[in-house]
């Protein structure tokens, strides 16, 4: 005989079903042109040379960030596909390099049929939402609310482009919060405060969106666009670093014969030196420590909601900033610092804690990995990232595989190509000879080990790897006669 359930009994066991089928929501927290050695969790991972590059002692401490790595996991080796923004910004919603999605190079349009991540989620019932900059949609500036949404349901905070230091919010929507004398938006600060400041201003609409959708899964990209310049801050954080004594970073004096041609050697090291001065960097510190501040706001609110154990807490960046090494400030180049970036991600239910990753991993596999650990494996399609959830669940304190993975430069024919794996960095150039990195001897990149016999099967092994990824992802660069020669 069957015995029949009572009401209370069928209540409880739908809630426990719930309880036990609910999906993870997703938070991708995403700065633009950050240096991963501000970061307090990845100068653990380094060495004191490598950590303190300007100079000893000279840091920004992070403590609401690192607790995502002490809570989750962080890779060591995460690079973007190409190291200046839209293409990298279209590699990380798409899955796929930036060659297939129209964004090659900046202010480009992304093609219509590209799927998101966002969109897969949309289709399964998430309330998605994009908030800060987008510069996927052509040479619009500021261009608030692009039409076109790309899966991200509520887009009337997501802007194209510009490194805007103050928002405000008016009848016909959000808008810049500082003018130059022609009445025409600025990068002022016009007495931002913690209300308006960039990085405050998009925290709490993010903050509002999750309030509103708190009680059905989510899905947000909170696009912040510091510590990107110009580097100003509002204060107190314009003050707080300005007490350091910030050096040159030693690889900034480089000779000729340690700097690849793909690297300006007409730059001035004197102007160089200069653009490192005080004022900047301190500021650069301060963008850093207000974005780690707002990241303490927004775990803070999941924690009193109760969302902390059920959500997926992602951080990375678009591209890095060499900040005076090498000869170079911002980005474009395949150096650690340009094309590396800083990726932890915190979820108590799925993802190991207090885990490092150290093989090399793409913002293409973003996508392909996020889904797998929101329960949603393959959902992206058919995508050039792999996907690398299981080294993320594995309880191993330590994942290291060998793996290769290519990187390119921006432009239909980019100016170079680049394959890594967790100690080597081959790259190939149409200015200059081969160059071989080994970042385990040599973590500061200064030697070209392309040319000595015993890295000869290291070099073969990553390039044909990148020649095979290349030809899977249809990459133009392969029928440019300046690679033929290295490449075959």
């Amino acid at each position: 005989m069957f015995r029949l359930l009572s009401t209370t009994s069928i209540l409880l066991f739908a809630t426990l079903f719930v309880q036990a089928t609910k999906t993870p929501n997703l938070i991708l927290i995403y700065t633009d042109e950050h240096n991963f050695r501000t970061l307090g969790c990845y100068r653990e991972q380094l060495s004191e040379e490598e950590a303190f590059v300007w100079g000893e002692g000279v840091k920004v401490d992070t403590p609401h960030i690192d607790s995502l790595a002490k809570e989750g996991t962080l890779l060591t080796s995460f690079y973007v596909a190409t190291p200046v923004c839209s293409p990298s910004r279209a590699s990380i919603i798409s899955g796929l390099y930036p060659h297939a999605t129209g964004v090659p190079q900046n202010d480009l349009p992304m093609n219509d049929d590209v799927v998101t991540f966002a969109e897969v989620l949309g289709n399964k019932g998430y309330a998605t939402s994009f908030i800060g900059k987008w510069h996927l949609d052509g040479t619009a500036k500021p261009g608030w609310a692009p039409e076109r949404k790309f899966g991200f349901q509520e887009n009337d905070y997501m802007y194209n482009r510009g490194h805007w230091k103050r928002f405000v919010d008016t009848p016909e929507g959000p808008k810049v919060g500082a003018w130059d004398k022609k009445g025409n938006p600025s990068y002022g600060l016009n007495e931002a405060d913690a209300k308006t400041f960039s990085t405050d201003y998009l925290m709490d609409k993010s903050i509002d969106f999750i309030r509103r959708n708190k009680d059905k899964p989510f899905a947000i990209m909170l696009s912040l666009p510091d510590p990107h310049g110009p580097n100003t801050v509002r204060p107190p954080y314009d003050k707080r670093f300005t007490h350091f004594n910030y050096e040159s970073p030693e690889t900034m004096f480089k000779s000729d014969p340690e700097t690849p041609n793909w690297v300006n050697k007409k730059s001035n090291n004197f102007i160089w030196e200069q653009r490192l001065k005080q004022q900047n960097m301190a500021a650069y510190f301060g963008m850093v420590q207000c974005i780690d501040d707002n990241v303490g706001k927004l775990l803070g609110f999941l924690e009193k909601n109760g969302l902390e154990k059920d959500t997926i807490v992602a951080l990375t960046s678009d591209h890095g900033d060499l900040a005076g090494e090498h000869r170079l400030h911002n980005k474009g180049v395949p150096y650690e610092t340009s094309a590396g970036v800083a990726f932890i991600v915190r979820y108590p239910q799925g993802v190991a804690s207090k885990k490092v990753i150290r093989n090399p991993m793409t913002s293409a596999d973003f996508a392909p990995t996020v889904m797998n650990l929101m329960g949603f494996k393959g959902a992206m399609g058919k995508v050039h990232g792999k996907d690398l959830a299981e080294q993320f669940r594995s309880k191993k304190k330590e994942s290291k595989a060998d793996r290769i993975v290519y990187l390119r430069a921006s432009g239909f024919e980019p100016r170079w190509v680049a394959s890594v794996s967790d100690r080597y960095k081959s790259v190939y150039s149409i200015e200059d000879k081969p160059w071989l990195f080994d970042l385990e001897n040599d973590p500061m990149e200064r030697k070209n080990f392309a040319e000595k016999p015993e890295y000869s099967s290291i070099r073969k092994k990553l390039t044909d790897s990148m020649v095979d990824q290349m030809k899977a992802t249809d990459d133009p660069a392969l029928k440019m006669t300046e690679y033929r020669e290295w490449l075959q």
